[in-house]
């Protein structure tokens, strides 16, 4: 018996020395806020909106005219470097802002400037000028958990309510879709109370370290009050993009140059899929990094870079974050083995090019002037340019290339990658099969 009292003893006295009191986990959030209340900001930023309404008249004299007028709104921000006056804020709190003012945590007010901006991941970078800053140590997002704890700061509603103090967990990562399947998106959901106000307010972990910029809130119904459900972007997504903005003022951005859609649970039966994994290459632009690095349409992207992919908002992601000319490993299943190919990225086009189709169009010519496609024995030509010299070598439209010098041609892929070393002013030599016949044709690119 006394044995047993002794075990229970130990038991208790252990419970109660290796678990934080009460007391000590209130004091870690008081700790956090002390910490992270300085580096974040309130940012009031002002609008001219134009007036285009008519000249009109009513009875008695009484004359409206064509006034502009000045449209307020009212957000957060954190400071990134306070030697520099860096501040992150999201692209909707300054987005065509006149004016703008930053009002500090001991009420001082300063005048900003917009570094870059970008509305693709909702981000901006403003700057101002003081000896007094306070900068947020900065955190990592990659290995946030579900169910851990966190803190936002913000001013929410009004400056009466400035560096507001809520608390939550972390209720999911990776969240996509949520306010445009066009934009990068890669949220932190989380049930720490923000409102309007409090956007490019800071997420902050319990070491009070900035693990995200809040952005948005999921509300119910028409109101636009606090639900439950926020949502903040990663730091290191935070990190990647304001480096760009501060160090160029644009964001660069890898790009593989590939169509792309879910699999759902009939596709994956279709395709022979163990599981329910990757996305669906449906398309692969000519002259795509994706297509000089060998992808084709069919193929299934499991992985990026020993990641895995799970879906498409997930991968659009991934490449994303990497810089044109990165070299990046992709995993496909390709006829129902998997394979592992390297593919240089190019540099994402602007939005406008994108979504034109002009990009996908084989339509575009190559620096031999000839668009082509696949052919059983090479590849076909579908057509030339009018400028191209090989036009008046009298190649035409259904000619099969099958050998570029020694080079022997047999899909798009190798043709690509062979023509790719070759520039304006280099001889080239080309065996071309017509009607079963075989000639050689050499001539300069130019």
């Amino acid at each position: 018996m006394n044995k047993i009292k002794s075990i229970l003893l130990l038991i208790t006295f252990c419970c109660a020395f290796s678990n934080p009191t009460l007391k000590q986990f209130s004091e870690a959030f008081v700790q956090t806020a002390k910490i992270g209340n300085p580096a974040v900001v309130t940012i009031v930023s002002e609008k001219i909106i134009k007036n285009n309404s008519q000249h009109f008249f009513l009875p008695f004299g009484n004359q409206f005219q064509n006034e502009d007028f000045t449209n307020q709104s009212l957000g957060s921000g954190v400071i990134l470097d306070a030697k520099s006056g860096y501040i992150v804020t999201n692209n909707h709190v300054v987005e065509d802002a006149n004016d703008i003012r930053v009002i500090l945590y001991d009420k001082s007010e300063l005048e900003a400037t917009i570094i870059g901006t970008d509305p693709l991941s909702d981000l901006a970078v403003i700057q101002v000028e003081s000896t007094h800053l306070i900068q947020i140590k900065t955190g990592t997002s990659e290995n946030l958990k579900v169910g851990e704890w966190v803190v936002a700061i913000g001013s929410p509603f009004g400056l009466h309510l400035n560096h507001s103090v809520t608390a939550g967990i972390v209720s999911a990562v990776g969240r996509s879709d949520v306010i445009s399947k066009l934009n990068f998106e890669n949220f932190i959901q989380h049930d720490a109370a923000i409102n309007p106000g409090n956007s490019g307010g800071a997420l902050l972990n319990l070491d009070g370290e900035l693990i995200g910029i809040n952005t948005a809130i999921a509300t119910g119904g028409g109101s636009r009050a606090n639900a439950g459900v926020g949502f903040a972007i990663p730091i290191d997504q935070v990190k990647r993009v304001t480096e760009d903005l501060i160090n160029e003022g644009i964001v660069s951005r890898g790009w593989l140059g590939v169509s792309i859609q879910n699999i759902d649970s009939n596709m994956g039966k279709a395709l022979h899929l163990k599981k329910q994994t990757g996305v669906l290459i449906s398309d692969v632009f000519s002259n795509s990094p994706a297509e000089l690095g060998g992808l084709l349409p069919h193929d299934i992207i499991i992985a990026v870079n020993k990641k895995i992919v799970t879906n498409s908002s997930q991968l659009k992601n991934l490449v994303s974050a990497k810089r044109p000319s990165e070299i990046t490993t992709i995993k496909i299943i390709r006829n129902k083995k998997e394979q592992i190919l390297k593919v240089k990225l190019g540099a994402r086009p602007n939005q406008k090019d994108l979504f034109s189709g002009n990009l996908n169009s084989q339509k575009k010519f190559d620096v031999l002037g000839f668009s082509v496609e696949n052919h059983d024995h090479g590849v076909i030509i579908v057509d030339v340019e009018k400028q191209s010299n090989f036009r008046k070598q009298n190649i035409k439209r259904g000619d099969v290339i099958v050998a570029i010098g020694r080079n022997k041609i047999s899909t798009t892929n190798i043709y690509n990658k062979i023509i790719s070393n070759y520039s304006l002013g280099d001889i080239i030599m080309l065996r071309i099969i017509r009607n079963g016949n075989a000639r050689y044709v050499a001539y300069e690119i130019s």
